[in-house]
């Protein structure tokens, strides 16, 4: 199979690859779309984040059909190889296929979502393709926290059903995603001179895992469990004063390790049996989904600590703070409905910061997290900090457009398959500007996104513009 560039698609996968276009970096692919509408007489909408929606009338006989969104985003994560000198802000990418597979030496690839992108265009320029009015919106800034198309108004939505271009694989479909938000907790800290020994208590040997696809799995959470440690020998009797906490690394992934200081006038040897204790509990408890724990308990030196008020009420917090899986489907087996994740704790010398991830198909279900937080800190002493919210696509029994493509999937010869996610996409933000949308999501098949080693499998990228056109023509 080879890269043919006299399919207009693959022409202009080849085109926007010489185009830098990581997060942030999307306005030079942007200007390039603009022109492109230009160059063919199409309205078009530049925003001022560099979302672009072209607009082109109904082909013959679909002037009365209803019209129609095709949706991708513009934007790619950058990530190489250690031993790659690409330079993402300037230099194109270099393109190679390999048994039938598109590349990008020492790169990543783009195909998420380039390969939406590129279909946009070559169905906008195509008169002789049947199709409704379509509004074609490219997006940016998606692939760090769906902020282009969070930026879109109600009025840039001007059609109830939908094609999301950043799916797949070939011949699947989402049926809803999670909506969600970041919450940040934050305590201002006040601290002590301390004469009493330290230690530092740390979890390690977790999995970890995606906060999204993992969740359900109920693997241990190190800043949860180091917390309990330290609360569960306070309430054996230990005298215990915080020094620090801090624990993982990013708020969407389950994290695998984290360490509290503190110190403590009880004996070492009763703080060891009480901690050991607690250990040999948790290590019981994720026999079956996280069997890699362990403690470990040193001594250290410390001049100061947090005062008692400030120990006590971070402690209380961490203790109680909600975590982890908290509701599924009860329609989609499998399928986690919404969740939270404490990703990451981090104290400075001026405050200490709780980050958490909230999922929810239902943007109640992420409202009711929020509140619980918020009723958490305000007892505890906490600020909190709502960021990054954006709504769910909570799953609908009937959806028109599901059928057509089930419909054109059995004309090719297969099923529709169809899946439920408990990440995040931008499906949802469109649900939030359109309650009454009908969405269905379309890719081919692509690898390893979001890493050197991606690639796009060139057979499934012609098959699937084919369905792509079918699936428009079927939009009468």
């Amino acid at each position: 199979m080879e890269f043919n560039l006299g399919k207009r698609y693959c022409y202009y996968f080849n085109e926007i690859a010489k185009i830098p276009h990581g997060s942030r970096n999307e306005k030079a692919l942007s200007d390039y779309i603009v022109q492109f509408a230009k160059d063919h007489n199409l309205p078009y909408k530049q925003d001022e984040v560099y979302n672009v929606i072209i607009e082109k009338e109904a082909s013959e006989g679909y002037e009365d059909a209803a019209p129609l969104i095709l949706q991708a985003h513009i934007d790619m994560v950058p990530e190489k190889n250690r031993d790659s000198d690409h330079d993402f802000l300037k230099d194109p990418l270099d393109l190679y296929v390999e048994d039938g597979l598109l590349k990008a030496r020492g790169t990543t690839l783009g195909a998420d979502d380039g390969t939406g992108v590129v279909y946009m265009l070559a169905i906008l320029e195509d008169d002789s393709l049947a199709h409704p009015k379509l509004e074609c919106i490219f997006t940016t800034m998606e692939e760090i926290g769906l902020l282009g198309a969070s930026a879109l108004k109600p009025e840039d939505v001007h059609a109830d059903r939908m094609i999301s271009l950043d799916g797949g694989p070939e011949g699947c479909t989402l049926l809803s995603s999670a909506g969600g938000a970041t919450v940040y907790a934050r305590r201002k800290l006040n601290y002590e001179p301390n004469d009493k020994p330290a230690y530092r208590v740390a979890v390690k040997g977790l999995s970890g895992g995606h906060s999204g696809g993992e969740i359900h799995k109920e693997k241990g959470n190190a800043n949860k469990l180091v917390a309990r440690l330290v609360k569960e020998a306070q309430l054996a009797g230990a005298d215990v004063q915080l020094v620090s906490y801090n624990g993982g690394l990013k708020d969407n992934a389950i994290p695998r390790e984290a360490d509290i200081v503190f110190v403590s006038s009880t004996p070492k040897e009763e703080l060891q049996a009480s901690l050991e204790k607690t250990a040999k509990e948790i290590a019981t408890e994720l026999e079956f989904s996280d069997a890699g724990f362990k403690m470990e308990l040193e001594e250290v030196s410390c001049d100061s600590c947090l005062t008692k008020e400030d120990s006590q009420a971070i402690l209380d917090f961490a203790f109680l703070m909600p975590d982890g899986f908290k509701h599924r489907s009860m329609v989609i087996e499998g399928l986690t409905v919404t969740s939270l994740n404490l990703g990451v704790v981090t104290t400075d010398e001026n405050q200490i910061e709780f980050s958490s991830l909230l999922r929810s198909a239902l943007d109640s279900g992420t409202e009711n997290l929020i509140r619980e937080i918020e009723v958490l800190a305000s007892i505890m002493g906490f600020d909190v900090e709502v960021t990054a919210k954006y709504p769910g696509w909570n799953y609908s029994e009937t959806s028109a457009m599901r059928d057509i493509y089930g419909k054109v999937m059995k004309d090719f010869g297969r099923e529709l398959v169809v899946e439920a996610a408990h990440g995040g996409c931008e499906c949802g933000v469109f649900k939030g500007l359109n309650p009454n949308i009908d969405i269905i999501s379309f890719g081919p098949i692509t690898r390893y996104i979001h890493t050197p080693d991606e690639e796009l499998d060139l057979a499934s990228f012609d098959r699937s513009y084919e369905i792509l056109c079918a699936i428009i023509k079927e939009c009468r």
